[in-house]
């Protein structure tokens, strides 16, 4: 998930296996905690690039792990099986690295809609996005169909913030 910002999200969730399989394999957070921030880069950055910005976002991961080895015992699955309340995980998914407060509560969504990971209020701190039968993030995604029909959806948001712009512009000059 923190690798889902400004590349297509099938790029962002094949990008962990990609670094598991340039690290030789084994991908767990005390490695890329621990690992030279310059090396943790090149490896982001070897063609094709993990990401759009490989830099800043092997540094975002970096920061990830080490959140993970520091507060949830190198394990990351303890950030959610601790959590006694959907308000307490959405609380910790938005403190992370890489993760403001919409991707947190797609996050959230995600935890419950896919793994089943549902401590009491999950759904309220994910609103909208953990609510049932909804295409709008990842969260919802399942197959082709659900893929499609959260494309159509974030397709018609940058529609309307488009007409919304075009509205609100300023007259051009000649």
């Amino acid at each position: 998930m923190v690798l889902d910002q400004q590349i297509p999200l099938e790029r962002a969730f094949r990008s962990p296996r990609d670094l598991q399989e340039r690290l030789g394999g084994h991908l767990d957070a005390q490695g890329i905690a621990t690992m030279a921030p310059e090396r943790l880069a090149e490896v982001f950055a070897q063609r094709p690039a993990l990401h759009r910005f490989p830099a800043a976002n092997a540094e975002r991961a970096q920061q990830l792990c080490q959140v993970v080895m520091a507060e949830y015992g190198g394990d990351a699955a303890n950030i959610w099986e601790s959590a006694s309340s959907g308000a307490e995980l959405l609380r910790r998914v938005r403190n992370l690295p890489g993760f403001g407060d919409q991707k947190a509560r797609i996050f959230v969504a995600l935890l419950g809609k896919q793994l089943g990971v549902r401590p009491p209020g999950w759904q309220e701190a994910s609103r909208p996005f953990g609510e049932p039968g909804t295409y709008l993030s990842v969260a919802d995604i399942t197959d082709d169909e659900s893929l499609a029909q959260v494309r159509a959806h974030k397709a018609q948001l940058k529609a309307t913030a488009r007409a919304a712009a075009a509205r609100g512009a300023p007259a051009t000059r000649r």
